[in-house]
């Protein structure tokens, strides 16, 4: 079998990048498949995750100006290169399957090229929001615009989301469930370190500035406790965070450190893993957590971690965007000890329901209905 993983880039830290990665090397060092991986942006920049070297990386050097709208003049000028490049490769490469991971002009073109191969879109944010908007009174231009990509997403043979809370945001009877998939290792977190994580991409989304205020009060009784952000900075929010940390005096407890090329080793140095998203749809960094007994609060934002955690047993669920009680739950595990060491062993133990090999029987069941 012949795969193409179509998608903008592979050298940047993110979700998509590593989960694409993990499912590309399974099929084609495990499955033996025959597996490509197109981008259209890498820039001649290596992969930013481990690449099997049987995976064969094409890039078709569009180039898209990320700073402006792919609707801007100068990305739509680009398009019809791509549309060629994209339609041409496709035929002399002819997949079998052909995956489509980000959301770009490919989530577009891809159904209508090379009608031989099995299109698969799958989806790695939240849709909950969006769901929100629809209900109200839109207007015609946005009615219709969510008309068409309901109409561009049933011409995929299946459509793939992180988990079943999402199925009711889309207008399709080609929606299939399948989880990130991640590898288990054999290390696991100490949870004796007097230190905290939070990881993801430095942005407003992640709401790292009420975890930044419920770090204050947690401050005051664990003074010797230290809170970590790992990730890259995106629209110079670190600096709007920064603020805050000087503002309430935390600079001597809060730090960024940038981002690890390996966090699950990373994950191994800490004895807490806080999450305070706004909304997320399955993130990895949970389950990296998890598979290194790592225990976690989280809000109970929609949809991902709900989906992930075990409320009380791996990591605590705490009720969404509120402060006083992320503070209570963070303090809950790192008053606990005993708590906080069985909650560990839990997340080992049931981190492996997500595991690639478990993951991955599902995508080989959709590529062979």
């Amino acid at each position: 079998m012949k795969i193409i993983f179509s998608t903008d880039q592979i050298y940047l830290h993110g979700g998509i990048e590593k989960v694409l990665a993990e499912k590309a090397n399974y099929f084609a060092d495990i499955c033996g498949y025959e597996v490509i991986v197109l981008t259209n942006e890498q820039k001649k920049q290596a992969p930013c995750y481990a690449i099997s070297a049987k995976i064969q990386l094409l890039d078709l050097a569009i180039n898209y100006n990320r700073k402006k709208s792919y609707f801007s003049w100068a990305n739509l000028q680009k398009l019809p290169n791509h549309i060629y490049q994209l339609n041409n490769i496709l035929h002399e490469l002819q997949p079998d399957v052909v995956i489509v991971s980000n959301f770009g002009y490919e989530t577009y073109l891809i159904p209508f090229l090379y009608k031989k191969a099995k299109k698969i879109k799958e989806f790695h944010s939240s849709r909950y929001f969006e769901s929100q908007l629809r209900k109200q009174n839109v207007s015609f231009l946005k009615k219709s615009y969510n008309q068409f990509n309901d109409w561009i997403e049933s011409k995929y043979h299946y459509l793939i989301v992180l988990n079943q809370d999402e199925v009711s945001y889309y207008n399709s009877d080609n929606v299939v469930v399948i989880p990130n998939p991640v590898s288990i290792p054999k290390g696991t977190a100490s949870l004796t370190n007097k230190k905290v994580i939070a990881a993801g991409r430095i942005a407003p989304v992640k709401g790292f500035d009420k975890l930044i205020q419920a770090w204050k009060k947690v401050h005051a009784v664990v003074p010797e406790w230290e809170l970590h952000f790992f990730g890259e900075d995106y629209l110079e929010t670190q600096k709007q965070l920064e603020i805050l940390i000087k503002e309430y005096n935390l600079e001597k407890v809060i730090f960024f450190k940038g981002t690890s090329s390996n966090m699950v080793q990373t994950f191994t140095d800490y004895s807490l893993y806080v999450m305070s998203s706004v909304t997320e749809c399955f993130p990895m960094v949970l389950l990296e957590a998890l598979s290194v007994g790592l225990p976690v609060v989280s809000f109970d934002c929609p949809h991902g971690p709900r989906n992930i955690i075990t409320n009380n047993e791996d990591g605590v669920l705490v009720e969404n965007q509120s402060i006083e009680d992320l503070t209570e739950k963070i303090l809950f595990l790192i008053e606990n000890e005993n708590n906080r060491v069985a909650f560990g062993i839990q997340a080992k133990r049931n981190s492996f329901k997500f595991s690639t090999p478990v993951v991955m029987q599902h995508w080989i069941d959709v590529l062979n209905s």
